[in-house]
């Protein structure tokens, strides 16, 4: 679909990896380029994780921040984010999802891992951690940084966590929200509360691939 630029209203983005780097904070140079885009588009961050952690992170940006996946949304007053929807869907069988990790890692070998098998999320999102909860930084960052060795698997995390939307997540995990939500859903939920239509978005991401956390946006009607 070629996006009509005349349409647009909506710019949505991406933080780690498009505007900012992993706990890295916004740039003097990419605040002023949303600056300049919000004197003509409205400006959407569509994130991953915690609404607060994001607005933070973009050092107050007054800017409408979606968080985990659609769970939460706030908005900018007076410099700081209010939190308008904050919702969290709590793992109710916590037993089920441990021993399904646990299967995993008799499966293809991740038997050896420091810290928690499992880490749970006040949200109800999951994450499967590979090498562990408390795994060092540098054996994380070496595990696999072409994503090569958790896309060989991801079918088989889908189909085994088929209650939850799965993506490959930091170096070595894989994240698992709480179906539906993804970053489609949100940013479609955003745009019916808003009165926008697809067409009158263009998201702005950098993971698009298989299991990656924009690969939703990719696979929509939304421009990208």
């Amino acid at each position: 679909m070629k996006m009509d630029v005349k349409k647009i209203k909506l710019i949505a983005f991406d933080l780690d990896g498009t505007l900012t780097q992993h706990k890295t904070p916004l740039s003097k140079e990419h605040r002023e380029i949303l600056t300049q885009l919000s004197k003509k588009y409205k400006l959407l961050m569509a994130g991953a994780g915690m609404c607060m952690r994001i607005f933070n992170q973009m050092e107050q940006f007054p800017i409408d921040v979606i968080g985990n996946y659609g769970m939460q949304y706030g908005k900018p007053a007076g410099g700081e984010l209010k939190i308008l929807r904050d919702g969290a869907a709590p793992v109710k069988d916590r037993a089920s999802v441990e021993k399904r990790v646990a299967a995993l890692r008799e499966k293809y070998g991740f038997t050896e891992f420091a810290g928690d098998n499992v880490e749970f999320h006040a949200s109800g999102c999951v994450t499967f951690p590979i090498l562990g909860t408390k795994a060092k930084a540098e054996d994380k960052l070496a595990f696999d940084p072409d994503r090569s060795k958790r896309r060989a698997i991801y079918e088989d995390i889908c189909n085994v966590f088929s209650d939850y939307t799965v993506f490959v997540g930091g170096s070595s995990s894989f994240d698992m929200a709480p179906f539906p939500f993804d970053k489609a859903y949100a940013l479609s939920k955003y745009c019916a509360d808003h009165g926008i239509s697809h067409d009158e978005v263009v998201y702005i991401g950098d993971d698009y691939g298989e299991g990656g956390n924009d690969e939703s946006v990719y696979k929509s009607d939304f421009n990208y």
